[in-house]
């Protein structure tokens, strides 16, 4: 059955990837290919990011560039862009340092720290919104969406619910939230041997398209 699959490239690289630095180039069809079932044929893979900051990281958008040229490699991988903000906030600290805090606060002075607070912002939207638009015109047979962020609870509980298609999970966590559970038709788990066996090559054949250093 014609398969779309929505993946939250945020998600994925918090859950699965941030850690495993080896792993990071990842060919995210191969991946769906290898956890779902053989009646499943991947026709579709739409990928939700955003283009990350190089204010912590001067070397970030270089390393995401290559990663997102190795997506586009592939004819079924359409890339979304949300956007990605970084922004000073004052946060709460478990342990109050002994030094005081500067103005504009006053004695007695609260228990916070001021941090880079980075948010991606607009690709659980538009995912949602795909996943929905792409059942009502008949787009695909079944869908399955990697993540775990209870903001897709509705626009999935629709597809299933309402419209009657068949949606599974992508479960990029041991234990995927109860709330999208309930509203999934199934559930595949993403091993660590998955990642490894779907590793893009390096470089990508017909391109100069090479893994940054880095994650080697």
């Amino acid at each position: 059955m014609r398969t779309f699959i929505y993946i939250d490239g945020f998600n994925l690289y918090f859950r699965l990837l941030k850690d495993r630095p080896a792993l990071k180039w990842l060919n995210v069809k191969a991946l769906s290919v290898a956890v779902l079932p053989a009646q499943n044929q991947v026709s579709r893979v739409n990928y939700y990011t955003a283009h990350v900051s190089g204010r912590l990281d001067p070397d970030a958008p270089r390393r995401q560039k290559a990663y997102l040229g190795a997506l586009q490699s592939v004819p079924e991988i359409a890339i979304h862009y949300g956007n990605f903000l970084s922004t000073e906030k004052w946060a709460g600290i478990v342990h109050p340092p002994k030094t005081k805090p500067p103005v504009p606060f006053t004695p007695p002075f609260p228990d916070v720290i001021k941090v880079w607070k980075t948010e991606e912002k607009g690709s659980d939207v538009n995912l949602g919104c795909h996943l929905v638009r792409d059942a009502f015109q008949g787009s695909y047979d079944a869908a399955a969406v990697l993540s775990n962020d209870t903001d897709l609870v509705e626009p999935i509980r629709i597809v299933t619910q309402e419209l009657g298609l068949p949606v599974g999970l992508i479960a990029p966590v041991p234990k995927p939230a109860a709330s999208l559970k309930a509203v999934v038709s199934f559930v595949r788990h993403i091993r660590p041997s998955d990642l490894h066996h779907a590793q893009f090559p390096d470089p990508i054949p017909g391109t100069r398209i090479r893994k940054p250093v880095s994650w080697v």
